[in-house]
């Protein structure tokens, strides 16, 4: 009897990381070094790590780097060296397109913070390339341009916030039209349980204190706002063709349920895992495949509390204006961002009290005229005139 021919062995995934010093380039590392069989990298970039960045370059063996900061990128072409023999290092913004670009990739991993990976978004679904998506920002800016491009080269778009994941497995084979809404969950960040009066004296080293999830300072500030909610109901509008009033959310501070979808039957679907971001990395990079965790699943042999909360929006005012740029549509949730960005920022840096940063998005919400974009570039022009009403509004706020 002939021999068999033997299986050829199926191609590991290759990709493109962007933002991989960051805590969500962390996690994929661990999901990449715990599924080499699988999963290749081949590109990584972060905004001026350079040192982090080569090391990560000789543990994967990658020689696509990109650094985005010009006197970081100046330093690691310096010390060359520090990287694997024949490394390709790149630079800017024009550095992170051409990664996104890179022939040799299958899926780019965006997890850069803010709205700097809008471009390379936009490249990495022009050059036909699958798109993990981990800065909710990017769609709340661009939402419309970002589905549109994404439609125009049929590539998939893979949610890798816990939360849209969470809504990407539980629709996965239900009808569109069966959808009740989604709620969202929120743990409510490290003043949850904080008497209101307090937090007008609290700390960016209190806010920074999250019960559940080790973040970056920007994204742990937003779970003490609410703002990072908000983003990503207008994040789930886009993703899912909601209607504002379909994207709900509710305080959950375990962390445990990371969304529920009710169905016209009123049915409930629930996805849960632990507060780990390796889960949704997981499912995004290997997506449809399901193989062995990173981390512990949840253990049902031990007592398992799980708490859901209404949201107070006098509380959490960042919410609430969340959900009316949604209905108010436009160039709204791109100001609602722009000046949330810059209010956090001016918090970190102990420019501004921490119940400022609502009274800034507020103020440029009603400084800007709302309209309907026509391209990207009038969504970037409006992008920086928040930026710029917002910057200016600071000062009398500094109290």
């Amino acid at each position: 009897m002939a021999a068999l021919p033997l299986a050829t062995p199926a191609r590991r995934k290759r990709v493109v990381l962007l933002g991989a010093t960051g805590s969500i380039g962390e996690n994929t590392l661990r999901v990449l070094a715990a599924h080499r069989d699988k999963l290749e990298l081949v590109g990584i970039a972060a905004r001026a790590n350079w040192e982090k960045l080569a090391a990560i370059a000789r543990k994967f063996d990658v020689r696509h780097v990109g650094v985005f900061d010009a006197p970081a990128f100046a330093s690691a072409r310096d010390n060359a060296s520090a990287f694997p023999a024949g490394t390709h290092l790149v630079g800017g913004l024009t550095g992170l397109n051409e990664l996104a670009r890179l022939p040799a990739a299958d899926i780019v991993l965006v997890a850069v913070v803010g709205t700097t990976g809008l471009e390379p978004a936009l490249n990495a679904i022009a050059a036909g390339k699958d798109l993990a998506l981990a800065s909710k920002e990017i769609l709340v800016l661009a939402g419309k341009f970002i589905m549109a491009a994404a439609r125009q080269h049929r590539v998939k778009l893979l949610p890798v916030d816990s939360e849209h994941n969470a809504v990407f497995q539980c629709l996965e084979g239900h009808p569109h039209a069966g959808v009740r809404r989604i709620v969202l969950t929120a743990s409510g960040g490290a003043f949850r349980d904080w008497p209101a009066e307090k937090l007008g004296a609290v700390t960016p080293a209190d806010a920074l204190r999250h019960p559940n999830w080790a973040m970056g300072p920007k994204i742990t500030v937003d779970s003490a706002t609410l703002a990072n909610k908000g983003l990503e109901l207008i994040e789930a509008q886009w993703l899912f063709g909601l209607k504002p009033a379909q994207c709900t959310a509710v305080l959950h501070p375990q962390s445990i349920v990371h969304c529920l979808v009710e169905f016209n039957d009123g049915a409930m679907l629930a996805q849960l895992c632990p507060p780990s971001m390796t889960f949704p990395i997981q499912h995004a990079l290997l997506h449809p495949e399901r193989v062995q965790g990173v981390d512990a699943a949840l253990d049902f042999t031990r007592v398992l509390g799980l708490e859901f909360r209404p949201v107070d929006e006098g509380r959490f005012p960042m919410l609430r204006l969340a959900r009316e740029t949604m209905v108010t549509g436009g160039v709204a949730p791109a100001i609602y961002n722009a000046a949330n960005e810059v209010a956090v920022a001016a918090f970190l840096g102990d420019r501004i009290p921490f119940l400022a940063i609502p009274r800034v998005v507020e103020h440029t919400l009603g400084a800007l005229k709302n309209f309907e974009p026509a391209d990207l570039p009038a969504v970037i022009a409006l992008d920086a005139d928040a930026r710029r009403i917002a910057s200016a509004h600071l000062s009398s706020l500094a109290s």
